[in-house]
This record gives C-alpha cells, structure tokens and sequence, in this order.
C-alpha cells in the first residue's frame, strides 16, 4: 500500500473527542492567531498567495488572490462568509471535517477574517445536518470563552463576531450569489454579476467567500509556511485536499493526500473495487462533473490533469460504479436531482432539465429513438453556457460524457425495450472500458 496520506486536516480525526476545545488546543490548535496577529494583513494575504491555496469548493480559484480583490478604501465593512452549504450527491468532505475537528475551521476564520480587515463573518451549513450545527455552535461558544473569539483577541485589538447560520436546505445555496441571499432573508437564487461579492456582497459590502476546505486549510499554512504547503501537490496545483471515496470500493471514506494522486493509488488505499468486480465509471468531482472511465486511472488528481481528461477535479467527491450499474439509470437520478433543486430563476435551467429528465426517462424504458440521443446532446447544448448559474452546467455534464463513453448502453435498452442491464456478467455490452482494477 502506497505511504501517499498527508493527514493535516483530517489528523484529529482519531483524537478522543476530537471536536473539544481542549482535545484542539493539546494539537498545537489555534497556535496561528498570535503568529497571523504578529504579521500585517497584506502579508497574510501574501502568505497565502505564496502557498498555491486553491478554492476547495471546486472551482479552484486561487484563495489569496480572491482575498486581494476586497477593496480596502472602500469604507462599508468587510464581510466573510464561509460557504458550508454542502449538498451535491457524492460530496461529502466539508461534513465530516466540521464534525471531526470544528475547531480548525473557527482558527481559519479568525486568520482569514483578520486578513481580509472583516470584524463579521457567517459559517452558512446546509440546514439538514442539525447535529453539524450544533457542533459547529459549540465549537465557536467555546472559541468565545477561551477568549479566541470576540474582542481583543490575545490582547491584539481584533475584534471578531462569527454567526453560525443554518441554511434552509436548497442545493442552489451552494451557489455563492444565492448563499448571500439566503443569508439576507431571500429566497435562495443566484444574483446577477457584476457587480461580484468582493465589491458588493453580503448587504452591499465587500464580502469574500469561501468553501470549509479552503478556510479550514489557511491555519496551517500560517503555523508550517507557505513554502510547506507549497511542496506537496503539483506544480500549478498545490497542496494537500481531502478525497471522498464512495460507491463499490472496499473501504470508502476520506483520504487526504496531496493533489496530483491518482484514482489508481486511492483504490490501492481502499482496498480496491469490491471483490469480484470491475471499475465501470466514476466521477472525479461529484455528480455535476463529467464522467471518466477506467482508462482514466492513471489521471493525477489535480485541476489541471482531470481538466485535460475532459472532466473537472470539482470537490474531489470520487463516486466508484462496477460493471453492475446502468449507466443510464445513473445519469437518470442525477438529473431528477438537478431538475428538483433548480431555483427557477432562468430558462435554460428550469425548462432544459425538466425535458432532460422526460428524455432520459423515455430511454431508460426502451422507449423512443436513436435520435433521442442526439436530442439529448442538443438539449444540454442549449443550456451549457446560457444558465444564470454553474446548476445547469452541471446537470448537463453527466448526460454528455455518459454518451461519449456508453452509447452503446443507450442503444441497449432501445433495443431490448427496456434495461438489459443484468448485474450477473461481469461486462456490460462488451465495453472495452471495464477492466480490473481490484487490490
């Protein structure tokens, strides 16, 4: 088994009562306030630049770089909102961080508040995980009472408020524009850019947002350096992230490694796909990336190489399919997901992923044509681009990567009027696209 983990974030995890206050502060936990609160602002922002950070919510834009748009003469306050609104179908990393080790994702708000010169900042968590919730409050009152929180932090004269809001439980929030709504008492629906939030965000201030990851990972940045972080990932993707493995491997669950490890490794690390079976598909980022296959083993992790395989690295949230799962039935619930959660703001996304869902239904029963598949790739043509927000793009990709590689399958059920799909052979249609892969 390859020695490729680099637990930073996840190191807690196995720590007796590990989201305390106490069980935090003996791991060397909010030792990056007096360090941060030693450096100017702009040095901090500098430091993260220096370090490679890139956003963990998955569009992967460089965190420093997005602290330094907030334009400092601007005399509305400073605002930071950290997006925890974690909802897309195969992502499941922020959850879990917030409920093993809280305490790391408070310190990064007060390093990253104090950086950006915000005295307010919003921890927005998805509103279906009440006990997240709870645990995230009890970690900022003990933040509070251990004098880490409020004013005068450690004697420094920072003052800082944080407010743990509790989303309402629309995947749309996830979209950073309507998390700022949502946060306002609006419905949750993306707003029109620009202007962007780091000009005209939470209440018309300046506001940075960013994922749990991101935030979570600036502590140990300040505390180990920049050049630290910097040395592990890739050359343009730096650093460590947290890989959520789920689906047909023997032992899903999350994996940190440094960025740039391959799907072959992490199955190497999970024990492989479950005994007896063949890696079929996967995604590399949850459901709203495009999927890859098992030629795709070898891709590094990292923005740029799942980018140049056709896909998007995204949250890291690997879903693993063997040779027993049809394609189409897949791609079908991803997209009634995406129909459902569509705010209806625009045209594109409210109409194109209701007809998505009849035309993929439609295949799915054996019913219809083999121009119903070309009618797909146009129907998700005419919405990638033209959505208000990333929802739509995102309902598109699976069906248009899933043709690219199993056609094939598609045509099956045309065929056999119906799902042919039987989960006794060990290859579905032939597909030259399943091979072994287990440890």
């Amino acid at each position: 088994m390859p020695d490729t983990l680099t637990p930073v974030l996840t190191d807690m995890w196995d720590v007796d009562r590990a989201w305390t206050l106490p069980a935090y502060e003996a791991k060397g936990g909010y030792q990056s306030l007096d360090k941060a609160f030693a450096m100017k602002q702009d040095d901090v922002i500098a430091a993260v630049k220096d370090s490679g950070l890139r956003g963990r919510g998955g569009a992967g834009f460089p965190t420093g770089m997005k602290w330094s748009f907030i334009p400092q003469d601007n005399p509305r306050p400073k605002y930071l909102v950290v997006n925890a609104d974690e909802s897309e179908p195969g992502t499941c990393k922020d959850i879990p961080l917030m409920m093993g080790n809280p305490h790391v994702l408070v310190e990064g708000v007060i390093v990253s508040s104090y950086a950006i010169r915000a005295n307010k900042a919003f921890i927005y968590i998805r509103g279906e995980v009440l006990h997240v919730i709870r645990r995230v409050q009890a970690a900022v009152a003990e933040a509070y009472a251990a004098g880490h929180l409020g004013t005068n932090i450690h004697g420094s004269g920072y003052d800082l408020d944080v407010v743990v809001h509790a989303g309402a439980g629309a995947y749309i929030c996830g979209e950073e524009t309507a998390l700022l709504e949502g946060l306002e008492g609006r419905r949750g629906q993306p707003r029109l850019r620009p202007p962007f939030p780091a000009v005209a965000g939470l209440y018309a201030s300046p506001t940075v947002i960013n994922n749990v990851e991101s935030i979570a990972s600036v502590p140990s940045i300040i505390t180990n350096g920049a050049k630290w972080f910097a040395s592990m990932g890739t050359e343009k993707s730096k650093g460590f992230g947290i890989f959520s493995l789920s689906g047909h491997v023997q032992k899903p669950g999350q994996y940190e490694a440094p960025l740039g490890i391959t799907l072959r490794e992490l199955l190497d690390l999970a024990g492989g796909i479950r005994e007896g079976h063949d890696l079929k598909f996967w995604t590399p980022g949850g459901s709203s990336t495009p999927l890859l296959t098992a030629e795709h083993l070898d891709v590094p992790l990292d923005f740029e190489g799942v980018g140049a395989a056709g896909s998007m690295l995204g949250t890291r949230a690997l879903q693993i399919f063997d040779e027993t799962v049809c394609v189409v039935r897949a791609v079908l619930r991803w997209t009634e997901f995406y129909k459902h959660e569509s705010c209806g703001k625009c045209t594109p996304c409210r109409e194109g992923t209701w007809w998505l869902v009849q035309t993929l239904a439609r295949l799915e029963k054996g019913q219809g044509t083999e121009a119903d598949l070309d009618l797909l790739l146009d129907q998700c043509d005419n919405i990638l681009g033209r959505s208000f927000c990333a929802l739509g793009d995102g309902a598109t990709s699976p069906i248009s990567s899933s043709i690219q590689y199993f056609r094939d399958e598609y045509l099956a059920h045309l065929t056999h009027g119906g799902c042919p799909f039987d989960p006794a052979r060990s290859t579905v249609f032939g597909s030259a696209s399943t091979v072994e892969v287990s440890a």
